[in-house]
């Protein structure tokens, strides 16, 4: 009897002494919390909302397991693995290449995708092949990445090549410094390298540094693998559904997004398409003192005048409208073209409305059709910027050069709306002058003059400001 209670005392203590797993204190919590980083390849908040791949991975993930997801941003690169090691965070989802240092502080998930690491350079400069062309130039790259791990291999091979780690810049900023030639050369992998070659045209790729490099969600070191392996079951569902290969192409396949297609497209699409909705574009302005080719113009950005148009995060139809923004202006079925044209307009329309009364036209419409495809706020920062500049931040011309800031950390992390892919809406705007500067020559003699909104526009310089006919 005394043996069997022993016996017994010791299976309960063995079976009290087994903790939970962390997937079942995850789903006990109803929370997943996740650190990540404000960056064009992890996090942002875009036009409709946050994104980002990493963004979308992960709440793709959270909803796999049905719990919520808590994310929060680190403000260094070099924080990551330390908030998943000391247990704050569950995941660390922000782009992280698997390597034998870090590896002995976390667990890694599925690899999810391969990156290679690129010497960067600036066009003109002369091309380095290379380890050799390095040695006595100034190289740069960011604290806390697996760039300095590389580098450090390559060190022992070669001893005399030196390098400065930055503790406070991202790698835009970097980016932007070998375009300046304030450095001469820093290191970016091959996912961030094609965001940042349509912000920065000038830099090149010298040569590689590492091939096949996997990149991977880290994880906590436990005594199980639980939550890891439900993550592998979710990175093989997603790979079989497409919705991996959904994110890989919204984020990085950036010449099909912006497909800036020629004038002899354009003309042909104008002769075969515009005819059948050229109409609805004609009603949708004539209450809200906006020419028609502009919306029109609007329209072929968007979708190329396709009602039945998708992007891969659900805005729709010929406008592109969110769900959200179409029950903000009323309308039910976004693909049928003469709604979704009249609620574009009317969307432009509230955004002008929106903007400081100091802002002239056109520059008024050029703030409105950066906003609607960036985001108000993003534009809002960005004029803030500007002003701290010391330049006029209700001039389009000063503000579009201000931007593209919004994807330098230096810059984004002081705002209120954080990281913007910055170039795009000025991008957007300048396709859509294209193609409205177009469609003017097109009906030139049919239709009246072409008039955006107020029919002069302020011109300013430094000591005057004057009224003078618009002119395109």
């Amino acid at each position: 009897m005394r043996w069997g209670l022993i016996i017994c005392c010791s299976v309960l203590m063995a079976t009290c002494a087994q903790p939970p797993s962390l997937l079942d204190e995850i789903l006990s919590l109803g929370e997943l919390r996740v650190i990540t980083r404000n960056s064009p390849t992890t996090f942002y908040t875009g036009s409709n909302g946050p994104e980002g791949p990493e963004y979308d991975l992960i709440t793709g993930f959270a909803t796999f397991i049905n719990v919520k997801l808590k994310l929060e941003t680190a403000d260094r690169f070099a924080d990551l693995i330390g908030t998943v090691e000391s247990g704050r965070s569950h995941i660390a989802a922000a782009g992280l290449t698997v390597t034998p240092e870090r590896a002995a502080r976390v667990d890694f998930g599925p690899s999810y995708n391969d990156v290679k690491q690129l010497l960067i350079y600036k066009l003109g400069t002369g091309r380095p092949r290379t380890v050799e062309d390095l040695l006595g130039k100034k190289l740069e790259v960011v604290a806390g990445t697996s760039y300095v791990e590389t580098l450090k291999n390559i060190q022992s091979l070669h001893p005399e090549l030196v390098w400065t780690e930055n503790p406070n810049a991202d790698i835009a900023e970097l980016l932007v410094n070998v375009s300046s030639q304030e450095i001469d050369y820093t290191v970016a992998d091959s996912s961030l390298f094609k965001v940042y070659q349509n912000y920065v045209p000038e830099i090149r790729i010298g040569f590689e540094l590492t091939m096949g490099d996997s990149l991977a969600w880290a994880f906590p070191k436990r005594h199980d693998r639980s939550l890891i392996e439900r993550a592998e079951q979710y990175f093989e569902f997603i790979k079989k559904n497409g919705d991996l290969d959904r994110v890989r192409d919204r984020y990085y396949s950036h010449s099909k997004r912006f497909d800036y297609v020629g004038t002899r497209r354009f003309i042909r699409d104008y002769n075969r398409v515009l005819p059948r909705y050229r109409q609805f574009f004609e009603r949708a302005a004539l209450n809200r003192n906006i020419d028609w080719r502009l919306l029109a113009a609007i329209g072929y950005q968007e979708s190329r005048w396709d009602p039945m148009a998708i992007s891969p995060t659900g805005v729709r139809g010929i406008m592109m409208l969110t769900n959200n923004t179409a029950n903000v202006v009323g309308i039910d079925d976004r693909i049928d073209p003469a709604q979704s044209i009249h609620g574009g307009a009317k969307y432009l329309e509230q955004i002008k409305e929106r903007l400081p009364s100091t802002i002239n036209e056109p520059d008024r419409t050029w703030f409105a059709l950066a906003s609607y495809n960036v985001g108000y706020g993003h534009v809002q920062d960005a004029r803030i910027i500007t002003r701290q500049m010391g330049k006029e931040p209700d001039l389009w011309v000063h503000v579009k050069k201000n931007l593209p800031l919004l994807t330098q950390h230096s810059w984004y992390s002081k705002t209120k709306h954080g990281y913007a892919r910055g170039w795009e809406p000025v991008m957007y705007v300048e396709n859509i002058r294209n193609y409205y500067d177009i469609l003017t020559w097109l009906t030139e003699g049919r239709d009246n003059k072409p008039n955006i909104g107020t029919p002069t526009v302020a011109m300013h310089d430094e000591k005057n400001r004057h009224k003078v006919p618009i002119l395109f």
